[in-house]
């Protein structure tokens, strides 16, 4: 169930002869700093005021993003540049409070129809003017909140027309002072907390002031069709595959009678070639919520999560057309056919999710915001969430500290099954759940955060009713790790939610024991930071676990994006000296890599300093999700990783940096994660396959082989084997044959599942240290001989395959990357099927990946642990 913003057309031919249209205003704004002009708001919206002074304006966007494209100030992304830009809280609001103006031309429409000037998100507060006249005659304010205004009777009759707003910055950007959210302050408004720094980003000097959300003009009708609602009802237990029981559709939609008289006319609903309709009289000046009688679609095509199904949508349409006349108003989105439900695993005592009524093992990402300046396209959330599809996981969790996200990224997310567990913007940090001596007020006082609770409320209805129709939201929360407080909590909880969506589980609180039950005590997530790989396996932790990890430096390309030279340096050393500063205020600080990158020998460079990182980030997240596997439906029905993005070029917790490089957390989280997977114990060495998928996997092959840092290998066992749907099977321990042969030099194990067909159904390898622990043998490794081959398979696709020549040496930890042919940069993003790939010898591996295909000439590079980087002319 999907809602599309209304798009933009001239004519629809299915429909009557008026259709309405809809069109952003997103190029040719102009800004001035509102202190630098005495002129009033009726002067500045009239369209002979003078502008030539004014300079462009980034809208949507904010203050920081605007004086940015202006070359204002530096890349705040970049080293220590944040630090030579203004802070609003030591310059106060009036250096980052803007005019932004707009003109355009839109004629004042006929008798009998109406234009809207329609915001989808401001910070904080703003008085908006049309040609002359003051438009928002209450204050607008707070960041998430929709808002509509009719401008029929504003429009100049020559259609040339002048919008102006003044945005001005909260009266609570909170002091940055190092701590979680700053000193806490900024939680008194209703927005994003982490701009005033966390331990994962620092400051964002505007606090994201400005119009940073969608400015559109639509035209209507007199009546005007808002806010559509779909539910659809899947009963029973479904499978992916064959004929469906029917499934109902149930809808709603809000219709407001501009008129000075009743309307009568007809609201219809289509989808899937059906109609539904209802006849109804709307009273003059009236805005309410009409039922249409539910739908019974035949045979659905159903909606699954990533992996387990198609992502199936239907175009649907709501309308409403008065007697006689022609339609009025129209809406078009998407719907998805599915249903979530939730039950308590007694044997986890945690919240277990089925879709369809098929229980589904939840592997999550914490997700925090695209970009830190609210630099929003569609073509990056595609991006982003492809990326966590491409991690085989199948959730999202929207981190309550940042915002409902936008329509955009739900689409994102219904196209590549990606479930959505979506938090409302409380945070414990800000709003006092601990003691804090880096806030400014005492817990109680906190506790009590934001100032306006009826504003609060009023802005989470409107995201409701913004996202509630997509089918990948599975799940509200009403904060993180802390509730809201009770006169926000009972009616979002008892009212808002239940009129407003009432199909989806809500948790209070990220951590609370109605989803996981803290049996351990203590927060009820993590460990943080990077952890010896036993700890996942044999150390249990919360049952459903809402946060847990934190690493993700990327190598030397991706460190070079956004750390100057001379900074480029390995970032510790045993004596106890500090990290470079600028990679400590990038965030390295306390991710913890020394004592897990030494066994590999100590780094001889920033580049060697990468490499080792990455063997550190791979192994650290497939051990991750293969420890939470091993003991699914027994311990945990659930774990989200913290956290697999970031919006800043920060270095903890990312799959991805900023700039969309893929490191090797990804690959190693995509190979712990897959549907069907084998997988081998670091503690006994027993090998073990997990299911996730609703149906058994017979006639699966087992090929276990051992191999010594020389490359001499020895099969384990080749056997075919069987698992049941959603479940763990163990299959004997390989530990003797590895403390065996690794002992002095460290050993590596091949392990591959094949089907019927012999095609590789799961492919794993790991690489073992000798019995000190060291990873002596990878030290001493000559260097490989790899035959690269790269071709054009389609007109973004290109296939590489990778052939080990040697009879021995293994071709170990291979990135492959497309680059630009003159600067060798990579190109970004791209999408690899997999990466940081090892080739044992005799054996070839092919490599898929895919980039929009752009005027740059392009090649791929090659580098791993024992092969020097190779350019690859691409066939």
């Amino acid at each position: 169930m999907k809602l599309a913003l209304k798009t933009c057309l001239l004519s629809v031919g299915f429909l009557p002869a008026m259709a309405q249209q809809s069109y952003e205003l997103n190029q040719g704004w102009k800004c001035t700093k509102a202190n630098t002009i005495q002129a009033s708001g009726t002067q500045i919206s009239s369209p002979q005021f003078d502008l030539s002074t004014w300079k462009p304006a980034v809208v949507p966007g904010t203050v920081l993003t605007t004086q940015l494209a202006n070359k204002e100030i530096p890349d705040p992304f970049y080293g220590l540049n944040n630090e030579k830009i203004p802070d609003v809280y030591h310059v106060g609001k009036e250096y980052y409070t803007y005019w932004f103006v707009k003109d355009f031309e839109e004629k004042k429409p006929a008798s009998g129809e109406k234009v809207w000037l329609k915001f989808r998100g401001i910070n904080y507060s703003c008085e908006i003017f049309v040609n002359g006249q003051k438009v928002n005659k209450e204050p607008f304010e707070g960041m998430f909140l929709r808002k509509a205004f009719d401008i029929t009777n504003l429009l100049a009759i020559n259609g040339k027309n002048r919008l102006a707003v003044i945005v001005y910055p909260s009266n609570s950007p909170g002091n940055p002072n190092g701590g979680q959210g700053g000193d806490g302050t900024i939680a008194k408004n209703v927005a994003i907390q982490y701009t005033a720094g966390w331990d994962w980003i620092r400051p964002i000097r505007d606090r994201n002031t400005g119009i940073w959300d969608k400015v559109q003009i639509e035209k209507t009708g007199l009546v005007n069709l808002k806010d559509p609602h779909v539910i659809t009802l899947v009963s029973g237990v479904r499978t992916p595959e064959g004929t469906q029981q029917p499934a109902t559709v149930r809808t709603t939609a809000d219709l407001e009678n501009t008129s000075d008289s009743p309307v009568s006319g007809i609201l219809t609903f289509k989808i899937n070639g059906q109609t539904v309709s209802e006849k109804l009289t709307l009273p003059a000046k009236s805005s309410k919520t009409y039922k249409i009688k539910d739908l019974i679609v035949s045979n659905p095509k159903l909606w699954w999560p990533a992996g387990y199904g198609a992502q199936n949508l239907y175009d649907a349409e709501f309308s409403f057309t008065p007697n006689g006349q022609k339609v009025s108003d129209f809406e078009k989105l998407q719907v998805g056919i599915r249903e979530i439900q939730t039950s308590w695993n007694t044997t986890t005592q945690s919240r277990q999710i089925a879709v369809n009524g098929q229980k589904i093992f939840i592997k999550g990402g914490n997700w925090i915001i695209s970009d830190a300046m609210l630099r929003f396209s569609k073509e990056r959330y595609d991006a982003e969430i492809r990326y966590h599809r491409d991690m085989n996981l199948n959730l999202i969790r929207i981190w309550g500290g940042a915002l409902v996200e936008r329509p955009e990224f739900y689409e994102a997310c219904d196209k590549y099954g990606l479930l959505v567990f979506q938090d409302f913007w409380m945070s414990g940090d800000c709003n006092g759940r601990w003691i804090d001596p880096m806030k400014k007020e005492d817990q109680w006082t906190r506790r009590k955060y934001p100032d306006n609770h009826p504003l609060f409320l009023e802005s989470a209805a409107d995201m409701i009713k913004m996202v509630r129709n997509f089918p990948s939201l599975a799940m509200w929360c009403g904060g993180n790790e802390i509730t809201p407080p009770e006169d926000i909590l009972v009616p979002l909880r008892d009212k808002i939610l239940p009129e407003l969506d009432g199909t989806r589980w809500f948790v209070d609180y990220s951590n609370s024991d109605a989803m996981s039950y803290n049996f351990l005590g203590g927060n009820g997530d993590g460990p943080y930071g990077i952890q010896p790989l036993e700890v996942f396996w044999q150390q249990r932790t919360f049952p459903f676990n809402s946060e847990v990890g934190s690493v993700g430096t990327g190598d030397y390309e991706s460190l070079k994006r956004f750390i100057p030279e001379e900074n480029l340096k390995v970032p510790y050393h045993n004596s106890g000296t500090k990290p470079d500063t600028v990679w400590t205020y990038h965030t390295y600080t306390g991710v913890g890599y020394n004592q897990f990158i030494d066994p590999y020998g100590k780094p001889k460079d920033i580049k060697d300093f990468g490499l080792k990182a990455q063997l550190v980030n791979y192994d650290q997240y497939r051990g991750l999700m293969e420890g939470f596997s091993a003991h699914q439906w027994d311990w945990y029905t659930g774990v989200i990783i913290w956290k697999t993005q970031n919006p800043w070029t920060a270095m903890r917790g990312q799959m991805y940096d900023y700039y969309l490089d893929p490191n090797a957390c990804l690959y190693g989280l995509r190979s712990g994660s897959e549907l069907v997977h084998i997988m081998a114990n670091p503690i006994d060495g027993m090998l073990m396959m997990v299911n996730n998928d609703f149906t058994a996997k017979r006639n699966l092959m087992l090929v276990a082989t051992a191999y010594d840092t020389k490359g001499n290998s020895k099969l384990i066992t080749k056997v075919f084997t069987y698992i049941e749907a959603t479940s763990i099977k163990k299959i004997l321990s390989v530990k003797n044959i590895l403390d065996e042969l690794g002992a002095k030099d460290g050993s590596f194990l091949s392990l591959q599942l094949l089907d019927e067909n012999q095609k590789i159904v799961s492919d794993n390898f790991y690489w073992y240290p000798n019995a000190e622990g060291k990873y002596s043998g990878l030290q001493t490794m000559p260097s490989a001989n790899l035959e690269v081959i790269a071709k054009r398979i389609s007109g973004d696709k290109i296939e590489v395959s990778l052939t080990n020549k040697d009879e021995k040496t293994i071709a170990f930890f291979n990135r492959v990357s497309l680059v630009n042919t003159q600067t060798k940069e990579r190109i970004l993003p791209t999408f690899y099927d997999d990466n940081y790939v090892s080739i044992t010898p005799k054996t070839t591996k092919k490599v898929v990946l895919e980039a929009k295909a752009g005027a740059q000439p392009t090649q791929i590079s090659i580098e791993g642990w024992n092969l020097p980087i190779r350019y690859i002319d691409i066939k």
